[in-house]
């Protein structure tokens, strides 16, 4: 895959990010708290995933003010007990997970797709036995999410789809068509691509739904992760790792068995075995087909039992075995950097902006005219003095800030998208804007005040307070998908052994 392809496919989550902060970002000032999901302008960006699902660089949830959620319901059980596999039509199925059958083709194609990668990455391909294994159990993880994604109503239309490519296309700098022409340059048919996009995009908002609104972080936590950041010398560590998963609910017996089994494969990887391939033939996570590599993260993102394990290792050396709640990791430190002590916070003044808007989104049944014809008799109704902005936004925005009368409280350079930030500077204190196209619809903006403000403590707040935000996200993501998979019926229909369920 070619470094544009790649770009697109990591892009295609930021491109989609509608929070108006970044979770634990700046409120601005001393103001206690962010604006509440006014999430409606936030510039598309583009970050390195650092998990099996890329993440959202925005959230829609502010993680201080998140609201809780009705528990995750339970993955559907089939309807009827899947058929036996035999020697007929049962043989183009690879498995059953609940009602849905992965077909041989869909697996073939995977396991092209994951040769292909592991050969891009120098990592010496597992035995075909085990590839499709680990393929497969992929697979079956993906379409365990895709499966919880339907029951929450989670969605993406073509509308949808077109629009985040649009954006895609948007951020590499090329048109759709070039764009298309690229992926298609790559042996990979345009159809599915797409197909593949709406289904990174439907996992991605069913994780901020299901895993992301529900982490919080507390002012107590970032208190005293400022403080060990002040006493110790900040560092990155590149990591991979050997999961050995446990099942939920696994016997005290079956436990045991699977601790041998992680001490035969420690004893592997400390001897002549190549970590990479033994990771990708035998571990259970969902890094397996990248040699295990876990990427390359701050230290504070990282779990702190992965980080005890590490701790006295050199770069090239194993830990021991590490339990979890996932089961037992081997870790690998690849390598490691270490900064200098993070100090106090330098001073950082900007102007900032205190902003009310109201905001029209566009739909089948409110094309772009009216939209803003809508806001321009808006506009004309405050500027006769009739209304007020605060009554009209809390009556008309369609946006999360409407029961603050549009209030989006102090807003720091590029902090929106351009062209919100480009029609609110030009106006004066009390002065309200013409309607403003956005990605995300029509706005009228008024500005409320302006001054000049020192964020550098707030930078560092709000960088700590996402540092804590992603690890906790990490880790109750892997919790989270492992019980989805746990819950789930499965039927593998690979090898000699074909009825039993694999759970």
């Amino acid at each position: 895959m070619s470094s544009l392809l790649a770009a697109l496919l990591a892009s295609s989550v930021g491109a989609h990010a509608q929070g108006l902060r970044l979770p634990g970002g700046m409120s601005g000032g001393g103001d206690s708290g962010m604006s509440s999901g006014s999430g409606s302008m936030i510039s598309p960006q583009v970050t390195e995933p650092q998990s099996p699902i890329p993440q959202s660089p925005t959230m829609t949830t502010n993680p201080r003010n998140a609201q809780p959620q009705q528990p995750l319901r339970s993955a559907p059980a089939p309807t009827a007990a899947p058929r036996k596999s035999g020697t007929q039509a049962g043989d183009s199925i690879a498995a059953v997970v609940n009602s849905e059958a992965i077909t041989r083709r869909e697996l073939e194609q995977r396991i092209q797709a994951a040769t292909a990668t592991l050969s891009r990455q120098g990592i010496p391909q597992p035995d075909p036995e085990s590839l499709e294994r680990q393929v497969l159990e992929r697979m079956i993880v993906e379409r365990t999410q895709m499966q919880e994604a339907a029951q929450t109503g989670i969605r993406i239309d073509d509308f949808q789809l077109d629009r985040a490519i649009g954006r895609i296309a948007e951020q590499n700098k090329v048109s759709v068509t070039e764009m298309r022409d690229q992926i298609e340059k790559e042996g990979l048919p345009f159809a599915m691509y797409r197909e593949d996009l709406r289904q990174e995009i439907t996992l991605v908002r069913l994780r901020e739904r299901a895993v992301d609104s529900q982490v919080q972080v507390s002012e107590s936590e970032i208190d005293n992760f400022l403080a060990d950041q002040n006493q110790t010398a900040p560092s990155q560590l590149t990591l991979a790792q050997i999961l050995v998963r446990v099942p939920e609910g696994s016997s005290s017996d079956r436990v045991a068995e699977l601790r041998r089994k992680a001490e035969t494969l420690l004893n592997q990887a400390r001897g002549p075995s190549d970590f990479a391939r033994l990771a990708a033939s035998q571990s259970d996570g969902e890094e397996a087909l990248r040699g295990g590599d876990l990427g390359t993260r701050p230290t504070d993102r990282w779990p702190g039992i992965f980080l005890e394990a590490v701790a006295k290792l050199q770069p090239g050396q194993i830990s021991g075995i590490v339990q979890s709640g996932n089961g037992f990791h081997i870790v690998k430190l690849v390598d490691r950097k270490t900064g200098t002590a993070a100090g106090e916070a330098s001073a950082v003044p900007i102007q900032q902006t205190q902003a009310r808007h109201i905001l029209i989104r566009t739909s089948e049944i409110m094309p772009n005219d009216l939209a803003r014809q809508r806001l321009g008799d808006i506009r004309q109704r405050v500027m006769a003095g009739n209304v007020t902005f605060a009554d009209m936004a809390r009556q008309y925005s369609n946006d999360a800030s409407a029961p603050q009368g549009g209030d989006l409280g102090w807003l720091s350079p590029s902090e929106t998208v351009p062209a919100f930030e480009q029609a609110m500077d030009a106006l004066k204190p009390g002065e309200i804007s013409q309607p403003v196209q956005s990605p995300f619809g029509w706005h009228l903006i008024q500005v409320t005040g302006r001054r000049t403000q020192d964020v550098g403590r707030e930078r560092q707040r709000a960088s700590a307070r996402q540092a804590i935000y992603q690890r906790k996200v990490d880790q109750q993501y892997e919790d989270w998908a492992r019980q989805l998979r746990d819950r789930a019926y499965v039927e593998v229909r690979l090898g000699p052994n074909t009825d039993a369920p694999l759970n």
